[in-house]
């Protein structure tokens, strides 16, 4: 169904993802009318389909896109109790989706996209706290994970903040083939509770870059 959401201008794009409930919440459609994929994308940029951007990286669709910011908003917009989120978006491509999450989060909060900053992101990223932020800002209250891991890696579980929530697509099996994405949620205490959505085929997380 998610074709029929493709369309010839960001608004109409977004008005049909909208219609077709790919998204739901007004905080996500606000950001994603603002934010034109034409800036991101190498061509159609609003045709609702994954695109190839080199380097055996791809542009998701823009309704995984709206799905993922849907299931973290709650966690990415300033709220009293977390008036600067942290979010870190693993494999974040081109950075459509990176700046989506840095609208969210307000003039106080933080994004960091794995890829603008070269890492290996299956170990996640270490952020010292900014000014004004306690030994614990280090953390994430977010964690968008933009291809598939073998695992939950430890790293990246360890990094995300009590509460916090990861989106994070995981092979099924060894070859890859298999995949779901998955919510990881972390309550006040600590406790982890997994939460499998849907089947999803997502390039894989690889080894960081090596020194030439």
């Amino acid at each position: 169904m998610a074709w029929r959401s493709t369309g010839t201008s960001n608004e109409e794009l977004v008005e049909n993802m909208w219609r077709n409930k790919l998204m739901t919440d007004s905080r996500v459609k606000s950001v994603f009318l603002k934010v034109d994929r034409a800036h991101y994308a190498p061509a159609k940029a609003y045709v609702d389909a994954p695109q190839t951007i080199g380097y055996g990286a791809t542009i998701s669709a823009p309704h995984m896109h709206a799905t993922a910011i849907e299931n973290l908003v709650e966690y990415i917009v300033p709220k009293p109790d977390r008036p600067a989120p942290r979010v870190l978006d693993v494999g974040s491509g081109s950075g459509y989706l990176t700046h989506l999450m840095a609208e969210l989060v307000g003039e106080k909060g933080l994004v960091i996209g794995v890829k603008f900053t070269v890492g290996d992101g299956r170990k996640g990223w270490v952020e010292p706290p900014r000014e004004g932020e306690d030994e614990g800002g280090q953390g994430w209250d977010a964690i968008h994970v933009g291809a598939s891991a073998k695992e939950v890696h430890a790293e990246l579980l360890a990094q995300l903040k009590s509460p916090g929530r990861m989106f994070i697509p995981v092979d099924d099996d060894s070859d890859g083939w298999n995949q779901h994405v998955w919510n990881i949620d972390k309550d006040k205490d600590g406790n982890v509770t997994k939460h499998k959505l849907f089947g999803v085929r997502y390039v894989p997380l690889t080894d960081a870059p090596k020194d030439r």
